[in-house]
């Protein structure tokens, strides 16, 4: 396994994450302490959650699948580096009730120390914005988790879907408290989806923030969908945030285009689209949030995968990228 920092800060993070969010929903809890051992026996150390993986009425389900896997011992809990997330309501279903959701200082703290208690930890080392709050100012944010970071609940702060001057906002009110601020975004990107180029990343990278792309497979999309389909195979491929996509003729073709370079090179097409967002500047490492072990090893393969500039360049002619604003709607 590769490790690098995460964005401007001295922690040590693999290059890849594991996405937990089927751990309770579509792995069970035994499967899922499987799929987590062999991730850290692969030198894996970045495990990715939030307060409402499982869904429904079992948000919370999934930190405790994950506590429940701490509670083993081993030396699970030191060796890995943890994040998970707050802004999702976390009230009753059907039943809301005000301050169990978004970015307030109450909710905040609440949240901080239910995530705690699922989790089975004193400590939280990536505490992430799930989302942008449009109606708590940032030194209420900022003062929030200020106090957990003396506690010693949280170490550091991130974010999650958000736009480029959300990021410079957090951050410039966070240098004028003296406060670190965002350490790292978990954005929407892959080689299919680059919207992200435009201003997420050149923020981000501004203000030194790892990325942390998730959906790296657009849903299944880059992950030989249409090779699935001619097999029988694509309910996967067509389901989720991929949806009708394939529907698109321009983007079914190319598609198949890109199933086509993989094919010629004898690659597989999951593993192409990890090792190309692996190749991008400023990204840490993608999220991958395997259902079985099986596809945890076709992840853990991405890392070796070093594609060649000219390989990057047929992509580049494939899923051309947008480019950083204004460039890529102006001059």
């Amino acid at each position: 396994m590769e490790y690098t920092q995460l964005g401007r800060t001295g922690l040590k993070v693999s290059r890849l994450v594991l996405g937990t969010m089927n751990f309770g929903p579509q792995t069970d809890e035994a499967d899922s302490h499987s799929i987590m051992d062999s991730a850290l026996a692969a030198g894996v150390n970045f495990f990715d959650t939030a307060n409402v993986y499982g869904w429904g009425e079992n948000k919370g389900r999934t930190e405790e699948i994950i506590g429940s896997w701490f509670a083993k011992g081993g030396g699970r809990r030191e060796k890995t580096v943890l994040a998970t997330k707050v802004y999702g309501s976390m009230g009753t279903e059907g039943s809301p009730w005000p301050n169990e959701d978004k970015l307030s200082a109450l909710n905040i703290r609440r949240a901080a120390d239910a995530s705690l208690k699922r989790l089975g930890t004193d400590y939280i080392d990536l505490y992430q914005f799930h989302h942008i709050d449009r109606a708590t100012p940032w030194d209420e944010i900022w003062q929030a988790i200020d106090v957990l970071i003396q506690q010693g609940k949280i170490l550091y702060a991130g974010s999650s879907n958000f736009n480029g001057w959300g990021i410079a906002r957090a951050n410039e009110a966070a240098a004028r408290r003296n406060s670190l601020g965002l350490v790292s975004e978990q954005c929407l990107y892959n080689l299919a989806e680059r919207r992200a180029e435009q201003e997420v990343i050149p923020a981000a990278q501004v203000y030194g923030l790892g990325v942390i792309p998730w959906s790296p497979l657009q849903g299944g999309l880059l992950g030989g969908a249409l090779r699935k389909e001619r097999e029988g195979g694509g309910a996967r491929s067509t389901s989720g945030r991929s949806g009708d996509a394939l529907k698109d003729s321009a983007l079914r073709e190319q598609v198949q285009a890109y199933e086509d370079l993989v094919d010629k090179h004898g690659l597989e097409p999951g593993d192409v689209a990890l090792a190309w967002l692996l190749a991008q500047p400023g990204v840490t490492g993608p999220i991958v949030g395997p259902r079985t072990q099986e596809q945890l090893d076709s992840a853990l393969r991405a890392v070796e995968l070093k594609l060649s500039e000219e390989f990057l360049a047929s992509l580049d002619e494939i899923f051309p990228g947008t480019g950083p604003s204004p460039e890529s709607f102006a001059w």
